[in-house]
């Protein structure tokens, strides 16, 4: 079926952009049967519009993003090949139908002006296509990100590097189309399981630098993933920069709520970079470990960095106090009560580390594991990680762009995260702060399987 209507609108498009042209190539049959000829571009007219309108028929997709997503890419092929029928077509009529093919100054005259039109109507439908396709993906695809769309602006005005550059877009929008609807798909079959749905409720604390805002989501698209599967999801909510002991308070504060207001008992912690540190001390100096079932930390800096604390030896005291005041003063205009930038840093050295670990032993009632990723190089991680990971390798070995592996271990077990092929993982990738398909890791699914062990294992 879907072949079936790719080639209506096929059609349907040449039909309509051809219209002079086979009016031209057929003059008898417009004379006799106008009736006929008329109904010839109405039809195209009504294909040309079922095209630009509903250019998937009645597919189903995950989302209307997604839909709109399919449909634009479904234009852009349908403009690819139009084009390059038409190119042919329009290059044949001006030999044949020409301003130097008539014997006298009229005919000469006509011909021009017919061969005038005949480009202008076919120019002007192949840009309806096109512009109709590529506004839908712009504005629709998350993995094109910024860097495609400024260089597919750029080339599209370099000719034939046009043509390769959007099929370069079409490859990348079918591809998010396809993840995305067999993601979907898989979450159907699986939705009446609910593997996602633990004993205890599901409480995400989120790194550094970060608030857990309600339209732009820290963690990404694992939220959602993880309630489509039956996760109960809460979020830290404390603020974006403070030292460790001040975020463990908050913490300890959310818990309480949290186990107030829903009577669970305790809650399933999953905590990144910081983030993990701040729940360490809500559960060691803030007497949570009753109320925390597991605790598991991703990328955080349990033993610190050694490259923070280099960093903060070089930078100058009044250089480092401007930073700190500006910081702070922003985010107390963004809702944070009392941000403390140097506190935060400076709790996350290595020497800062050390000390407060051996003040802030495990619960012995909690179980502590942890995940790490890492970067095989620099450019695997988005600004400023790409500059930051050269750095850090130096100081602390292989890293993600800001923490250590070997930093990061801790707890009864530790998973290792590798890179497939060439690509690696960074300290914002593993929390889908990127929103990035990366291939040969599905961050959704990776969240879904962890939340989903515990649910096996009875938290």
């Amino acid at each position: 079926m879907r072949w079936v209507r790719r080639t209506l609108y096929v059609l349907g498009v040449l039909g309509f952009s051809n219209l002079v042209a086979a009016a031209c190539a057929a003059p008898y049959m417009i004379s006799m049967n106008r009736t006929a000829g008329l109904l010839m571009g109405l039809v195209s007219l009504i294909l040309l519009s079922c095209a630009l309108f509903r250019p998937l028929g009645r597919e189903a997709f995950p989302t209307r993003s997604i839909r709109t997503l399919a449909g634009g890419v479904e234009l852009l092929w349908l403009f690819l090949v139009t084009a390059t029928i038409n190119a042919a077509s329009v290059l044949g009529f001006l030999l044949t139908v020409s301003p130097w093919t008539g014997a006298d100054g009229y005919e000469r005259g006509m011909g021009a002006l017919i061969c005038g039109i005949h480009v202008l109507l076919v120019v002007a439908v192949e840009a309806l296509v096109f512009w109709n396709g590529m506004i839908r993906v712009y504005l629709t695809s998350v993995q094109m990100g910024l860097k495609h769309r400024i260089l597919a602006a750029l080339c599209g005005w370099i000719p034939l590097v046009n043509i390769w550059y959007l099929g370069k877009i079409i490859r990348i929008a079918s591809e998010e189309v396809e993840f995305e609807t067999e993601k979907w798909e898989l979450d159907e079959t699986r939705a009446e399981g609910e593997i996602c749905r633990t004993r205890y409720p599901i409480l995400m604390v989120h790194g550094v630098f970060f608030r857990d805002y309600r339209y732009i989501n820290y963690w990404g698209r694992i939220p959602r993933e993880l309630r489509r599967n039956g996760a109960e999801i809460y979020y830290g909510c404390q603020q974006s920069a403070a030292a460790v002991e001040n975020s463990g308070k908050e913490l300890a504060e959310r818990i309480c709520q949290i186990v107030e207001e829903t009577g669970c008992g305790k809650v399933n912690i999953i905590a990144h970079s910081k983030g993990g540190l701040d729940s360490r001390a809500a559960i060691a100096h803030q007497g949570m470990g009753p109320y925390v079932a597991t605790l598991t930390t991703i990328n955080t800096p349990h033993r610190g960095c050694l490259f923070a604390e280099y960093l903060l030896g070089k930078v100058p005291q009044a250089v480092r106090q401007k930073i700190a005041d500006t910081y702070n003063a922003t985010l107390r205009r963004l809702g944070d009560k009392d941000p403390d930038f140097l506190a935060a840093v400076t709790d996350l050295t290595a020497s800062a580390c050390e000390k407060r670990n051996a003040l802030m032993p495990d619960d012995p009632g909690v179980v502590y594991e942890s995940v790490m990723s890492y970067c095989r190089r620099a450019g695997h991680g988005k600004f400023p990680l790409n500059m930051t990971h050269p750095i850090v390798r130096h100081f602390d070995g292989k890293n993600d762009g800001l923490v250590s592996v070997d930093s990061a271990k801790w707890g009864s077990r530790f998973t290792l995260l590798e890179p497939c092929g060439k690509r690696g993982i960074s300290h914002g990738d593993v929390v889908d702060l990127n929103r990035e398909n990366i291939p040969g890791f599905d961050v959704r699914e990776f969240y879904v399987g962890l939340v989903a062990d515990l649910k096996r294992r009875g938290y």
